[in-house]
C-alpha cells in the first residue's frame, strides 16, 4: 500500500492522541450535547471500529463494517483508546509491503439491508480516512458545545478546506 495514505491515517489517528492528552476522561464520556447525545468516547470507538474491522477481514478478504466490535471500554476510558489507536497504527505500518492489486469484499448496510461491493485496500483505508475525519469534525462540535477549546491544528477539517475558512483550530 502506499506510505502516503498510511501516514495520513496516522497522521489523523495521531491528531486524536494528542486530542485526548489535553481532555479530561469526564469530557470523554460526556453524553449531554444534543441532538444526538453521543460522547467524544463513541465517536471514537466507531471510527476506531471501522479500521478494526479492515484489520480484521484482511486475511479472509471480507471486510464486514456491520459486524463491529463495539468495545464499550474504548468509549469510556481514554487511555483504553489512546492504546486502541498505537495498536491499529502499528498495524497500519506493516501494511506498506502488502500487495494492493487485488478485489476486496467489503460488506455494509446502507440503510436498506447489506451490500457486498468491491474496493481496493488502498481505497477503503482512504474512505476510512475520511470517515475519521467527519467523526472528529462532529467531536470538535462536542467541545464547541461544551465550551472547550482544543488546539489540534487542523483536527476534524478536510484537508481540502481553505485555511482561511477553518476556525477553532
Amino acid at each position: 500500500m502506499k506510505a502516503s495514505i498510511i501516514s495520513a491515517v496516522n497522521h489523523n489517528l495521531n491528531q486524536a492522541i494528542s486530542l485526548l492528552n489535553a481532555i479530561e476522561n469526564n469530557t470523554y464520556t460526556d453524553t449531554s450535547v444534543g441532538p444526538y447525545f453521543s460522547s467524544i468516547g463513541s465517536h471514537l470507538r466507531h471510527t476506531l471500529d471501522f479500521f478494526s474491522c479492515i484489520i480484521d477481514g484482511l486475511d479472509a478478504n471480507e471486510i464486514n463494517l456491520v459486524n463491529r466490535k463495539r468495545d464499550e471500554s474504548i468509549a469510556n476510558n481514554k487511555e483504553v483508546a489512546i492504546a486502541k489507536i498505537r495498536e491499529i497504527q502499528e498495524t497500519f505500518v506493516r501494511f506498506t509491503d502488502i500487495s494492493t492489486n487485488y478485489i476486496i469484499h467489503v460488506t455494509d448496510d446502507l440503510g436498506q439491508g447489506e451490500v457486498t461491493v468491491s474496493y481496493t485496500l488502498e481505497s477503503i483505508m482512504a474512505f476510512a480516512h475520511s470517515h475519521a475525519i467527519h467523526h472528529f469534525a462532529t467531536i470538535g462540535y462536542i467541545l464547541h458545545q461544551l465550551e472547550i477549546t482544543h488546539e489540534v491544528k487542523g483536527f476534524g477539517y478536510n484537508p481540502t478546506t481553505p485555511l482561511k475558512q477553518r476556525k477553532g483550530i
